[in-house]
């Protein structure tokens, strides 16, 4: 059994911070528990594009408003705390925060931690951690 607490990951290597976001990685590729589980807070105000080519994530928002737009489609989905949202489809979407959000976010295949956004908002699929 693993136990993990969010204060054990704050300010460590998997305390990853980007422009928008900060993403505390919970569970990991090297868990072996065949997803990875990512507490993350979107900042307000911010719109981030987003593209898992490589990756299926399903989000829980537990705190705040915002929205996902789905580029194929140009549709709004409304996004507050309660709701869940799925990229079943590895969906290319725009994430725009109106207040912080703070986000539950499972991804399969699990990150193993060193991937980072490239200019088209795509996790790049990396087999072995550094």
């Amino acid at each position: 059994m693993k136990v993990v607490k969010l204060e054990d990951v704050i300010n460590t290597e998997q305390e990853i911070k980007g422009k928008n976001w900060t993403s505390r990685r919970l569970i990991l590729k090297d868990t072996g528990m065949g997803y990875s589980v990512h507490d993350t807070v979107i900042k307000a105000g911010t719109e981030t594009h987003i593209w898992y080519q490589n990756h299926l994530e399903a989000v829980y928002c537990i705190e705040g408003e915002g929205e996902v737009v789905t580029l194929k489609d140009e549709k709004i989905h409304p996004i507050s705390a309660n709701t869940l949202y799925a990229l079943d489809e590895h969906d290319e979407h725009l994430l725009r925060a109106t207040t912080d959000m703070r986000m539950v976010c499972v991804f399969n295949p699990p990150i193993t931690g060193q991937e980072i956004h490239d200019e088209n908002g795509v996790y790049p699929l990396v087999t072995e951690k550094a």
